[in-house]
Parts: structure tokens; C-alpha cells; sequence
């Protein structure tokens, strides 16, 4: 008797079955494309978040002032300019900031405790713009506007705050990270910080999803082909138990940079709280990548949290 119709039904069935494997994965793959952009980006806009200025200048002792600016491509963004308790008098001229890119969830207004302890302990003054779509700015994110915005923000301090490269210290955080990384990698600024950040988003994306073939991933964010062209001290600080973007990227990013470099581990925190548990120790980190790009003495200009 003949095996050939019974084998032919197998074929069949297998080819059936195949097909609608194929098609779930197809349907599946698809639809996370179609949502890329909502698995990156998780904007906050105004008015949610934390905007009693007054009751955070209170509490931290920080000056506060709101700016406005305007992206090549017309885009408004909103920003913050933080500066210490004991600013520069009067018709000084700003000898140094920091340029700080957020991560991808909220707003600026969420960063209000972090960004005061950076300008109250580095004694540096602090811009912290909300890219397109977020808080108070126009638009809608994307890695390529979000790469603008960046450039906006830094034409600002170097071109109408008058600040050289060589005074400004680039730091990102997670998603901010890629960002700073492309920026540091075009400007050349006097430091550069990594917090949390990824090596780049297909990467990310295959660790969360790993059934996504990679070409599918069109947000790209390939911080770890240009870190190597950052030409400045580069301080990269990662959580061992961090949930969201796993410890090895960190490491990756860190043996792909160029010396000047430091690595600082933060032990048994997550995604989120790095940088409260990092304490003074990494507090004193920053101080020191911030005086060795500034060409300054590496001792605090203020201990106070």
C-alpha cells in the first residue's frame, strides 16, 4: 500500500501549521512596529507632573527660571535653568553647566530633586530641556527629534549663553543617554555621564523581545558605535540589579569608550533608583569626571544634599 497520500496529508497539515505560526509571528512582529514609538516613549505632558516652583525652590534652595526654545525645524521646547543656592552674581559670566537629557518616561518636572542636587553639589548651573512631546514642549518624540533637540539646547548654552564646549558636562539618563551620547560624539563637550543607558535600542529590544528580528527595530539609538568617537572623560554609572537595561550594556558601553574613563557600579537598586542609592560616593564621581573635564580641582564645591 502506498505511503504517498498519508505523507502528502502530513506535508499539508505541516505547511498549515506553518503558516499560521508564520502569520501570528508576522501579525505579532507587525504590531510591535506599529507601536514602536508608544515602547519607547511614554511623554508626560503638562500639566501632570510636579509644578509647584515655589514649594521646590523652598525645599531645595535652588534658583529656578523657565526657557523657551525653538528647534531648526520649529519645534518649541521647554526647559529648565537651575542654578545653585549662591549663584553667579550679577552680570558674571556662567563659567560652567551641565546639560542633563532625561529618560524617556515623564516629564522634566519629575527630575526636580535630581537636577537641584547636582547644581547644589557640583556648584554648576543646569539645563534640563523637556524633548518634543513631553511636559510643555510641541511635538511628538522620535529619534531624530529628540537628536534636534539636543542640538538645540546645546546652541543655546554655547552660542546664546556664550559657554565654550570645553564648559559644559553632557549627562543622560537612559533613554538621555543615547541621546548625549550622539551629541558628545558631534560637540565635543568637557565630560560626558551615561547613567543607565542602553548600547542601542535594537539591543534593548532583543533582550525584552526576543522574538523581534532586530531589522524590524527602527529606532536605532546605536550608542555603542559612537561612544568611541567621544572624545572627553566619560563616566558611566550602572546598577548591577538594574531591571530595565541590563548591567552587561553598561559594561559594553564601557569597554568601547576611550580613556579618560570611569566605571561606577551601584549595588541592589533598580532602573529608577541608581541614582539615590549611588549616595556621596557617586555624588563624588560625578565631581571628579565634572573638575577633570572643566580642567579643575577634583574637591566638591558643595556636600550638601
Amino acid at each position: 500500500m502506498s505511503l504517498v497520500p498519508e505523507d502528502s496529508r502530513r506535508f499539508r497539515r505541516r505547511a498549515r501549521l506553518l503558516g499560521w505560526l508564520a502569520l501570528v509571528v508576522a501579525v505579532a512582529v507587525g504590531g510591535l512596529m506599529l507601536l514602536e514609538r508608544h515602547l519607547i516613549f511614554f511623554p508626560a505632558r503638562y500639566p501632570i507632573g510636579e509644578w509647584d516652583l515655589g514649594a521646590w525652590r523652598r525645599r531645595t534652595g535652588c534658583q529656578l527660571e523657565d526657557r523657551f526654545l525653538t528647534t531648526s525645524d520649529g519645534v518649541r521646547l521647554h526647559a529648565w535653568w537651575v542654578s545653585p543656592p549662591d549663584p553667579a552674581p550679577p552680570g558674571e559670566t556662567i563659567r560652567s553647566a551641565l546639560l542633563y537629557l532625561h529618560g524617556n518616561a515623564g516629564n522634566l518636572s519629575h527630575r526636580g530633586a535630581v537636577v537641584a542636587t547636582l547644581a547644589r553639589h557640583l556648584g554648576m548651573d543646569v539645563l534640563i530641556p523637556d524633548y518634543r512631546g513631553y511636559g510643555r514642549s510641541e511635538g511628538r518624540p522620535g529619534e531624530e527629534g529628540l537628536y534636534e533637540d539636543a542640538r538645540t539646547v546645546w546652541r543655546f548654552l554655547t552660542e546664546d549663553r556664550g559657554l565654550p564646549a570645553r564648559r559644559v558636562v553632557v549627562y543622560g539618563k537612559s533613554l538621555g543617554g543615547g541621546v548625549a551620547t550622539r551629541l558628545a560624539s558631534d560637540v565635543h563637550p568637557a565630560g560626558l555621564v551615561l547613567q543607565s543607558t542602553f548600547t542601542s535600542i535594537p539591543d534593548l529590544a532583543a533582550h525584552h523581545y526576543p522574538f523581534v528580528p532586530r531589522l524590524f527595530v527602527r529606532t536605532q539609538m546605536d550608542s555603542l558605535s559612537r561612544i568611541a568617537s567621544v572624545g572627553c572623560p566619560v563616566l558611566i554609572i550602572h546598577s548591577r540589579a538594574d531591571e530595565v537595561v541590563p548591567f552587561a550594556q553598561g559594561e559594553r558601553l564601557y569597554a568601547a569608550a576611550r580613556e579618560p574613563k570611569r566605571f561606577f557600579a551601584v549595588e541592589l537598586a533598580g532602573h529608577n533608583d541608581t541614582f539615590d542609592a549611588g549616595g556621596e560616593a557617586l555624588l563624588a564621581a560625578l565631581v571628579e569626571l565634572a573638575r577633570a573635564g572643566l580642567g579643575e580641582k577634583a574637591t566638591p564645591a558643595r556636600c550638601t544634599r
